[in-house]
């Protein structure tokens, strides 16, 4: 029996309202068939953040996981560059 290696990507939280969810904008470069150019992809991953430690701006890493939910795959792992809170 072998064990699969899961992926992990990078990825900037967009949205962080609800609650142990985040949404993690993650990018990608991919190189136009026909003309060879590089573009830019982005993709909009929801990810559970059981102790919802995230805020909007951090830049965090996470890890494709079994199916949590219907639209969730993704758990969090770390927070690489977080936003600095200012106080009044």
């Amino acid at each position: 029996m072998t064990l699969q290696a899961t992926r992990q990507e990078v990825g900037i939280v967009v949205n962080a309202s609800l609650d142990k969810t985040i949404a993690v904008l993650v990018q990608r470069k991919v190189k136009h068939p026909l003309y060879k150019k590089i573009l830019k992809r982005t993709t909009k991953l929801l990810v559970h953040d059981e102790e919802n430690e995230c805020s909007e701006g951090d830049e965090v890493t996470i890890q494709e996981c079994i199916p949590i939910s219907k639209n969730k795959s993704w758990k969090f792992i770390k927070i690489v560059k977080g936003t600095e809170i200012k106080e009044k």
